[in-house]
């Protein structure tokens, strides 16, 4: 996730758009370069949005070659020819590199395959290799053309009508090493690709006490090595960017033989395929593993991952990702002009943003330049503050005891006693949370403690101090280890004010969800009551139901989705072989439709139900018939979501049974009520890397805002209401929103934000079922890298 906040608002009108709206336009979508997962997914987006728009669309299989060989290379995409392969990995169209393309007679005969098809309109999805050809092609359009009229290839008309070529690139790529972009197509699969491989490994080698050596991917960029350290907990990386120092081999041994010595059983170090040293020489997994067992003797094993990163199914967040972003490839296309530059469409935070194509490969390539040249500072702040950020929070958070520290550095420390404790339901994520924040303050040289059980541990002075070894192993673990509950503070205030009284807290940190939101803002309502509660106050908000105001997303809403979307592939693939049916399935959330509508776009589902949107008997009437229509064209299954509280009335059994009822000739219906296991399992890479970095900056906030509040005598007067905030991520920022504000913004009836920003992803899920919806736009057009907080001086 992004940590720029921008110096002022890019400007931007969102627009609808209606079925039809660019008939007889000719796009075409092809993959190219090294394969990822999600490709499928922005393919079968880019068809369908494109078939909405009412556009011809083609697929250009195998790559740059298929545009050069043409014939049944180039096809045109039908709305069921993408049926059934949202849940596959890799790229259904195929790849290939093409040495024709890179001359020029090869690129001639791409354009008269594409002029022959009235092409004139590319989504390219690739690295920036594949995207630096497309642009290429792109400047030399004109004069391909008039060298096929000149020879007669193409007639005057058809040089007149495809004068103009117009591209849009997606990055696809596992490695995350595109500039202007948070999050690349495939790198999240990756990730969990390569945390299930790590978490499964800690198991035996915890049996044997051995040490793991992990090769990944990323021969020029160490995002995926970086970001699985902070997700598993890794003891040492190697990564291209940031080579260890000159004596690595004794700092290591050193760090190691330290943790065994405090009773760790088990080390893990990632190893970047590209990972070197400080003078450009290649470090490899063989030599980590021989300095281990020369130096350690320890039983160290090599786990080279290679590309079983690039395959398995891609996660819910790359779905959703290459399902936004082929939306808005095709709406950038249709609104192109001749004198439009190429443009890249990207996610930065949570929005969806048009870079410069050009610029963006430019300052991709500046990294590879500056760690050629050795200067790896301006190589990890090129890849940008989010880059830069992972890394100075995971040599913080691996330490394993904070440094002694001289007297001098003593006197500048905080020394403040700060508490930390869950509330509300548990959610994956909370426990990495718990743990950064923990080792943030320690590092400072703060007291930390957990207050265990939520409120009802600061009623029952249920409060014990952490250690820096307290939370090692959190990361992973699902729930909340200290323990949490809904109880909420109201009626018990003087319980809670004696227990502050008694430990000297001096700032809290609440991770939650809707019920920690309600209790820090009941506590802050109480401060001129009691003195108690004058500290510093912050939420996480951390719940499945992403429905806290003051956010976009929650801790744990990225493991559910994930949980959610999997079960639903594996039900689809279990009636295979089955005539027609359609499956009713339940989520959590409880008034919230965050889940049943972004899982319904990650599983390809047919309709969603949410409270957020009202229905009726007609409109499900409406559905079904929908849905055989679709069934009468090919379909065999058919997927509905339906949010656990979306109708008081037509609960899942009903909608079951008035499916099987209503389209009796046609399908049956089945329901599943997925439950609890919504909660469960490990956390995903997103939760353990967000709630690392949201617990580090509330750290920070915390400390500052003490700090700010401090009177002469000691005491704190945090009262005003920018002492008690909620952090939460909008669109491309970090947002601290006092609580008190955040009132005006709250359902307290029905647990809900009243304004959430997913909502307007409702009309893509519709248009992608084949529902007549209109789209609204969501993509901002920037016109550098640099407003988007991408700087080659950062």
């Amino acid at each position: 996730m992004s940590d720029f906040v921008p110096d002022g608002p890019i400007e931007n009108v969102p627009r609808s758009v209606k079925s039809g709206a660019y008939a007889g336009r000719g796009i075409a979508v092809f993959t190219s370069g090294g394969d990822s997962q999600g490709m499928n997914a922005a393919v079968r987006a880019v068809v369908r949005f494109g078939i909405y728009l009412g556009a011809k669309v083609y697929f250009i299989k195998e790559g740059y070659q298929g545009m050069v060989d043409g014939g049944e290379n180039i096809v045109e995409a039908t709305w069921s020819s993408v049926s059934g392969n949202l849940h596959k990995g890799g790229t259904i169209i195929g790849s290939a590199r093409c040495k024709d393309f890179r001359e020029r007679e090869g690129r001639l005969k791409a354009a008269r395959n594409l002029i022959n098809r009235g092409i004139t309109n590319l989504v390219v999805i690739g690295g920036d290799g594949s995207l630096t050809g497309a642009n290429l092609f792109r400047q030399e359009w004109s004069s391909l053309v008039d060298e096929l009229a000149e020879k007669g290839v193409i007639t005057a008309e058809e040089k007149s009508k495809y004068c103009n070529l117009y591209i849009v690139g997606m990055v696809g790529s596992i490695d995350n090493d595109f500039c202007g972009t948070d999050m690349t197509i495939g790198t999240d699969s990756a990730l969990h690709r390569i945390i299930e491989s790590i978490d499964a490994i800690a198991a035996t080698a915890y049996s044997h006490q051995r040490t793991f050596i992990m090769e990944v991917m990323g021969r020029h960029c160490g995002y995926l090595a970086l970001a699985a350290s902070l997700a598993s907990e890794a003891d040492y990386v190697f990564i291209p960017e940031w080579p260890p120092e000159v004596d690595w081999p004794s700092r290591m041994c050193k760090k190691l033989s330290s943790e065994r010595e405090a009773g760790q059983r088990i080390n893990i170090i990632i190893v970047s395929e590209g990972a070197v040293d400080r003078d450009g020489n290649t470090i490899t997994s063989e030599m980590v593993k021989d300095v281990v067992v020369k130096n350690l003797h320890q039983d160290a094993r090599i786990t080279v991952l290679g590309h079983v990163q690039r395959g398995g199914r891609p996660s819910a967040f790359d779905r959703v990702l290459a399902c936004r972003m082929g939306a808005e490839a095709v709406l950038a296309l249709m609104e192109a002009e001749a004198e439009t530059e190429p443009c890249v469409v990207s996610l930065d935070g949570n929005q969806a943003v048009r870079l410069p194509l050009m610029e963006c490969v430019i300052k991709t390539q500046a990294v590879s330049k500056a760690m050629s040249e050795q200067n790896w500072d301006v190589a990890v702040q090129l890849r940008g503050r989010s880059f830069a950020r992972n890394l100075e929070t995971y040599k913080l958070l691996t330490r394993l005891k904070p440094p002694k520290l001289s007297p001098e550095m003593t006197q500048q420390m905080s020394g403040y006693t700060l508490a930390v404790m869950c509330v509300g339901a548990p959610a994956c994520g909370m426990n990495a949370a718990v743990r950064s924040f923990t080792r943030n303050c320690i590092y400072r040289g703060d007291i930390v403690l957990g207050v265990e059980d939520g409120i009802e541990g600061l009623i029952k002075d249920n409060v014990k101090e952490l250690q820096w070894s307290s939370v090692t192993g959190w990361v992973g673990q699902g729930g909340a280890s200290l323990g949490t509950k809904r109880t909420l503070p109201d009626g018990n205030y003087e319980k809670i004010a004696e227990t502050i009284n008694k430990h000297k807290i001096n700032g809290l940190l609440v991770i939650g969800g809707f019920e920690a939101y309600n209790a820090v803002l009941q506590l802050a309502q109480q401060k001129k009551t009691y003195k108690e509660f004058c500290i510093p106050m912050l939420v996480i908000p951390s719940t499945i139901s992403n429905n806290v105001p003051g956010t976009e997303f929650s801790l744990g809403a990225d493991t559910a989705l994930n949980e959610i979307t999997e079960i639903c592939d594996r039900i689809r693939q279990s009636a295979q072989g089955t005539k027609r049916r359609v499956f009713i399935v339940e989520t959590m959330g409880g008034y919230c439709g965050y889940l049943a509508t972004m899982a319904g776009l990650a599983g390809g589902a047919d309709q969603a139900y949410i409270f957020e949107e009202t229905f009726g008997a007609k409109d499900l009437l409406h559905d079904i018939d929908h849905m055989i229509s679709k069934m009468n064209h090919g379909v065999q299954h058919g997927l509905v979501l339906r949010n656990e509280k979306a109708n008081v009335n037509y609960n899942s059994d009903f909608m079951s049974r008035f499916f099987s009822e209503e389209g009796k000739n046609y399908f049956s219906a089945r329901m599943n009520v997925l439950g609890h296991m919504q909660q469960g399992g490990s956390p995903s890479p997103f939760d353990r890397n967000m709630g690392t970095k949201m617990a580090a900056k509330a750290a920070e906030w915390l400390i500052t805002k003490i700090c700010e509040c401090a009177q002469v005598d000691g005491s704190l007067n945090a009262s005003s209401p920018d002492t008690a905030v909620l952090l939460g991520i909008i669109k491309r920022n970090y947002c601290f929103s006092p609580v008190e504000d955040l009132q005006n913004d709250t359902d307290f009836v029905h647990r809900l934000p009243k304004q959430q920003w997913w909502l307007k992803l409702r009309s893509l899920l519709r248009i992608l079922a084949k529902h007549d919806s209109a789209y609204v736009e969501e993509g901002l057009n920037v016109q550098t890298l640099e407003e988007t907080g991408w700087s080659l001086a950062m």
